[in-house]
């Protein structure tokens, strides 16, 4: 069976995310969202038990996924809380080993900042190497920067070169918007970022407006991150994924 890439997709993928404490649960929102239309899988690890956390378990959700391409994370919440930024890096590289399609290396990676961006030097090195050790694992890498507020379109562009610099195959930022004109705004930098990335990007936004969230992958970014449902764990701002595939089939 071979499997998608985010790489060589034809058109934005609907990514189904998956925050669960067990992999039975991973599974059980899986087969779920299948049948709604799930392109490829977000499967967040810093949600998952300790316990659970092995190899076994790995190739096994991976190999669950079947031929949809599946999306990691390893952030620093939920149970990895505790872990050293050296520790989740290892934690990435062990999942792209075990098949993961697309690893998730946060922009503030080994120097943690309020806006996620790395700005010391050895850091940004440890992220290159980082990046290569990934690729070398046969996976895809995203970096990701989440600003979570309104930030200028200049500030944006900077981010999102320099995650292209570091290494990534894909980048994501998230920022804000409170209004209706800081949302207009995004949707322009959208273009902004079209106009001047050699990579696919993905670029949200939270506060009160979550257009982009909706018809993001419609003006230019490479794919929507979605939930099947509204549980404890999932992000309350990301749409339900029967809802956003509606809105894409629609509009198209």
């Amino acid at each position: 069976m071979t499997k998608r890439h985010f790489l060589t997709k034809d058109e934005p993928m609907l990514v189904c995310m998956v925050q669960a404490y067990t992999p039975e649960r991973v599974e059980e929102l899986m087969e779920l969202s299948r049948p709604e239309g799930a392109e490829a899988f977000g499967m967040q690890f810093c949600r998952m038990k300790e316990q659970y956390k092995n190899k076994e378990t790995f190739k096994k959700l991976f190999a669950k996924a079947g031929e949809l391409p599946v999306y990691v994370t390893n952030y620093r919440q939920g149970e990895n809380s505790k872990k050293s930024d050296d520790e989740l890096a290892d934690g990435l590289i062990e999942l792209a080993e075990c098949g993961a399609t697309l690893c998730d290396v946060m922009g503030d990676m080994f120097d943690k900042q309020d806006d996620e961006m790395a700005r010391d030097p050895k850091a940004i090195e440890k992220q290159i190497k980082l990046i290569e050790d990934i690729h070398a694992a046969g996976a895809e890498v995203v970096m990701s920067s989440h600003v979570l507020k309104f930030i200028p379109a200049e500030r944006v562009l900077q981010i999102a070169l320099e995650h292209q610099r570091r290494g990534a195959d894909i980048c994501k930022i998230v920022t804000g918007a409170s209004n209706m004109a800081e949302q207009i705004e995004n949707m322009r930098i959208i273009n902004m970022l079209k106009e001047n990335l050699k990579i696919p990007f993905l670029f949200l936004s939270g506060g009160e407006c979550h257009l982009l969230r909706r018809i993001g992958g419609e003006i230019g970014s490479c794919m929507y991150l979605c939930v099947h449902e509204h549980d404890e764990l999932a992000t309350p701002a990301q749409p339900l994924l029967c809802k956003v595939k509606a809105i894409r089939d629609n509009m198209r």
